[in-house]
């Protein structure tokens, strides 16, 4: 059960990334992460941190909630 949750994680970060037509290597840039810690984040391989939560969505510009399947409005509070 708690794969699942990293898995579907993965699959947002990935469409938010897209959406956004952006790299993986542009979003490790942005968020101050390393490009295969973003690569195995979105295939569900990483049980990640809150801290950097928070920072791939300032990265992707929406709020921490957006990343766990709600709304992709721009980031307000959070940034």
């Amino acid at each position: 059960m708690g794969k699942k949750i990293l898995i579907n994680f993965g699959k947002r970060v990935k469409e938010l990334r897209m959406l956004q037509k952006i790299s993986q290597e542009e979003l490790a840039f942005r968020s101050g992460l390393h490009r295969t810690y973003i690569s195995s984040v979105e295939r569900g391989e990483r049980n990640i941190s809150l801290i950097n939560i928070e920072r791939l969505a300032q990265a992707l510009m929406v709020d921490p909630g957006a990343l766990l399947g709600g709304t992709s409005e721009p980031a307000g509070r959070w940034l």
